[in-house]
């Protein structure tokens, strides 16, 4: 009935039924049946109708003058909300694994805020997979297909993995020639790749190689600084090595081996209404990694 009454003032102010549908982008006959039912509904006639001039009647001046401001008060408070809800301004919280944020990632932030300069961005990094429900975030960026069936999850490109090593290590001791040469070297292992699976484009040829590391730590950050100083040879995502590998601080060990592929995602709680904000960085993201060969399983060496 609300919808109806703000009906009967748009008709009452344009003076006109077919006007009033024009402004509403509704059919005449729309305007027509609607405003009927409203005078069913109240029991009184509102309109005169008549071909040749448009009149108000007694009860629909009465009617007009009682919800004229309450409807225009209404409408500008929805088409306000309806404005907040759409625009890039406010609150958005989002959580990110470390090290990619504050590597190959970090000018995706700072280029977004410029971007959206009304976005007040809260940015939670950590390289654990953190629970989103008690974080309370709009939206994350994980690497990995997420099992947790309460988060929705979009594919937004792939990292690829390689063998490095820093050149002082490899003229030290040597270049191994085949995936099973690596037992034979100091490995730098790292927790988020626990299973060394390796692949041959070329060939199809693929080894699952369970090795003992010299080396064992939980951050990628870390294994690349120590396959840098020479303490061995380590399989790293190619967005964490990608600097590395152009500035010579690291080599490219097997080059026609790589490891597995890891997916990036946007993901978000299947709970939570996904915000306008927190839609347009997805996008973005989205945008943004395609863009980048490193993030579409891109090997530097092969560029």
């Amino acid at each position: 009935m609300i919808d109806d009454i703000a009906l009967f003032v748009h008709i009452a102010q344009c003076r006109s039924l077919s006007a009033a549908g024009a402004r509403l982008k509704l059919p005449a006959a729309t305007v027509t049946r609607r405003l009927r039912k409203l005078e069913e509904e109240i029991g009184a006639q509102l309109v005169h109708r008549s071909a040749r001039k448009f009149a108000l009647t007694a009860e629909g001046e009465v009617y007009y003058e009682t919800f004229a401001d309450l409807v225009t008060q209404f409408e500008a408070a929805s088409d306000g909300l309806q404005s907040d809800l759409h625009a890039m301004r406010g609150r958005l919280n989002v959580a990110a694994p470390t090290n990619i944020s504050v590597g190959l990632l970090q000018p995706m932030w700072s280029e977004f805020l410029k971007m959206y300069p009304e976005i007040q961005l809260t940015l939670s990094l950590s390289n654990e997979n953190k629970d989103l429900q008690d974080m309370q975030v709009d939206i994350a960026l994980r690497v990995g297909p997420q099992t947790d069936l309460r988060l929705y999850q979009k594919r937004l490109g792939s990292v690829a993995t390689a063998l490095v090593a820093s050149p002082a290590y490899l003229n030290e001791h040597g270049l191994p020639g085949s995936p099973g040469d690596l037992r034979s070297h100091g490995l730098i292992w790292v927790s988020a790749l626990p299973v060394w699976q390796l692949s041959n484009p070329s060939t199809g040829e693929q080894e699952t190689q369970h090795l003992s590391a010299r080396i064992a730590v939980d951050d990628i950050g870390l294994a690349r600084q120590l396959a840098r100083d020479g303490h061995g040879i380590a399989l790293l995502p190619v967005s964490e090595i990608w600097e590395s590998y152009l500035s010579g601080e690291l080599s490219i060990v097997l080059q026609d081996w790589q490891g597995q592929r890891r997916d990036v995602y946007a993901v978000w709680p299947t709970g939570k209404l996904l915000n306008a904000r927190a839609k347009r960085l997805r996008e973005y993201m989205e945008t943004y990694l395609a863009e980048r060969p490193v993030f579409q399983g891109a090997l530097p060496h092969l560029q």
